[in-house]
């Protein structure tokens, strides 16, 4: 499927609980957000407090040392572990990340082939969303893993 990028209005972004909105992207009736494509990642798997992303990492990407940058690999774990936690959301409600913690275990090269990247739920509260994140080369092999921290922001209530 062709993929189309792009950003929608708070209105339709909060309409609908976050699960729901996480597969309009993957079915293809919300757009991606335009900095995937160009990250050269994809959001394929959505439920419930576990998301998965693929990516290729390719040498466009390359640091100085010839490895791929520590931000690509930042970039799709921070994904991965947001939408854990976007997964969650009631219609109305929004979050934003207070922490984020990562450990690179391997390099990752365009040789680690297509990449996968889960992010899973760790806590869900009232105010406060816990989630992890773990990327494997195509081989099964770990190469970073990480946690995160989020507030949760309330729905806005109507004016009268």
């Amino acid at each position: 499927m062709d993929r189309t990028f792009g950003v929608v209005s708070r209105e339709l972004l909060t309409a609908s609980d976050g699960l729901s909105f996480l597969r309009g992207i993957i079915d293809g009736s919300h757009p991606a957000p335009p900095f995937a494509g160009a990250m050269d990642f994809e959001l394929v798997e959505a439920d419930e407090g576990r998301v998965v992303f693929i990516g290729r990492p390719s040498p466009r990407f390359f640091n100085p040392l010839g490895t791929i940058h520590g931000g690509w690999t930042a970039t799709i774990l921070d994904s991965a572990m947001a939408c854990a936690a976007h997964s969650t959301l009631r219609p109305g409600e929004g979050y934003t990340t207070l922490e984020m913690k990562l450990n690179y275990v391997r390099p990752v090269l365009p040789e680690s082939g297509t990449v996968r990247c889960e992010g899973r739920l760790i806590h869900r509260g009232g105010s406060v969303i816990t989630s992890e994140g773990s990327l494997l080369d195509a081989r099964g092999k770990l190469l970073a893993h990480g946690t995160e921290t989020y507030i949760v922001l309330p729905a806005r209530k109507e004016k009268s």
